[in-house]
């Protein structure tokens, strides 16, 4: 089905671009790009994994569509998952994607090729993606929110794609430059960095941000000075697109993070949590299903709350923290320490209490543009939150890195504390001003 598809866009746009991998000046018309995915005489593994940023990875995937094999892709030097189980053995699998593992171990996810397609199809449809503002490609390929804003538009929607291997400033600028127009999916981290060093290219006519929340400061601080709309975009690795942010202006609400997507219909469960319905939604985990995902729905654990059709996210089911019976999103935390001028970055999460009857002491992970002292920031997060959602203990950090899917991960954060911090009231690592 995905290469019948496939075909049917090549043939329509056989002297157009395609592709066109910067890092090594080689391009594909439509035409061509057919040619190199007719090139392979079979295929000898069930699996495919396509990995890396380069137009490689995309001839992987028409091949494997070419002979019906499974398409995994993986990250850089991401190890190959073993399948211990075996392979899905439901009928039209065609997709395994590995969840990002915010709040866990890693799995699979197995997808048909129907799903794909409603996926890409909701996602073209809502952001107006078009042949004419080819996709400049500096995310992840591997990764969800890169393989169906950037490689399944490509194939399926005849949407060019640019490929740079890595979002350095000039290289941006110079690839950029090759289009009169295009669209250019980030995550924040990235558009902070652009935005910081002014390397934004002139010519993005559609900017999106997704893979972490858009903090509002840098939203406006790019529409200030770029006269750019950042959208907000909120989807996950089981469902694809949710939500997307289609207003001409900054939002106001650092919570608001869209209306939901063409085809996608979305509501609470008693518990608060948003569940997902569309025809984009997988068809189970792997090798272990959960009732979670399923039959065209996915609860999600992240908390939420509908207002007009819009969608607000509260904090993650899972990363509330215990405090001696009161339940705290750590969202609620960290918005209130990053409206101090001297914070840069901020994670809360709860680690076990020395007082059993606690339940869990609030940690904040602050990353400061200069010299401050936990006294200051305890006091003036005492003007915000109540007492007892004051962190107990401060990390003081230089960066607050993401990892490599663009995520502020409190899982990864919390593990690195408990072992290297976890005896300090405060660890206190001095950044420079600036």
């Amino acid at each position: 089905m995905l290469y019948d598809v496939w075909r049917q866009v090549a043939s329509g746009a056989r002297d157009h671009l395609a592709l066109w991998d910067w890092n090594s000046n080689r391009r594909w018309s439509f035409a061509q790009l057919a040619a190199a995915a007719e090139s392979a005489s079979s295929l000898p593994d069930a699996l495919v994994f396509p990995q890396g940023n380069s137009a490689e990875f995309v001839i992987s995937v028409l091949q494997a569509w070419r002979f019906n094999r499974i398409v995994c892709p993986l990250e850089p030097g991401q190890a190959t998952p073993e399948l211990a189980a075996g392979l899905p053995s439901r009928p039209g699998i065609v997709h395994l994607k590995t969840t990002s593992a915010t709040t866990g171990t890693p799995q699979l996810v197995a997808f048909t090729a129907a799903q794909l397609m409603a996926d890409v199809r909701n996602i073209v449809h809502t952001m107006g993606l078009r042949p004419e503002w080819p996709n400049l490609g500096v995310i992840s390929l591997a990764h969800s929110y890169g393989f169906s804003n950037l490689v399944l538009p490509l194939l399926l929607h005849g949407v060019p794609l640019l490929l740079v291997s890595a979002p350095l400033p000039e290289v941006l600028r110079q690839a950029a430059a090759s289009q009169s127009q295009l669209t250019l999916p980030a995550v924040p981290a990235l558009w902070h960095t652009w935005h910081d060093i002014r390397a934004i290219p002139p010519h993005v006519r559609l900017a999106i941000s997704a893979g972490a929340p858009l903090p509002l400061d840098l939203e406006q601080g790019i529409f200030n000075s770029h006269g750019l709309k950042l959208h907000n975009f909120y989807g996950s690795t089981e469902c694809g697109g949710i939500a997307y942010d289609s207003s001409p202006e900054p939002r106001q609400s650092g919570s608001y993070v869209g209306t939901p997507l063409h085809g996608v219909q979305v509501s609470l469960t008693e518990s608060g949590c948003l569940q997902v319905r569309s025809h984009a939604v997988a068809e189970t985990y792997w090798p272990r299903p959960n009732p979670n995902l399923g039959g065209g729905h996915f609860i999600t654990s992240d908390l939420a709350r509908l207002e007009e059709g819009k969608v607000l996210l509260l904090g993650r089911a899972s990363d509330q923290i215990n405090v001696a019976g009161r339940k705290v999103l750590p969202e609620t935390i960290e918005r209130a320490l990053a409206t101090h001028p001297q914070v840069l970055a901020c994670l809360a999460f709860g680690i076990p209490s020395e007082d059993a009857q606690r339940g869990e002491t609030i940690v904040a992970c602050v990353a400061g543009r200069s010299d401050i002292t936990p006294a200051l920031l305890r006091e003036f997060a005492l003007s915000k939150l109540p007492a007892w959602q004051v962190p107990r203990k401060w990390w003081f950090v230089p960066q607050l890195q993401p990892n490599g899917r663009g995520k502020l991960s409190r899982a990864e954060w919390r593990k690195r504390f408990l072992a290297e911090a976890s005896e300090a009231q405060y660890i206190y690592a001095p950044r420079k001003s600036g």
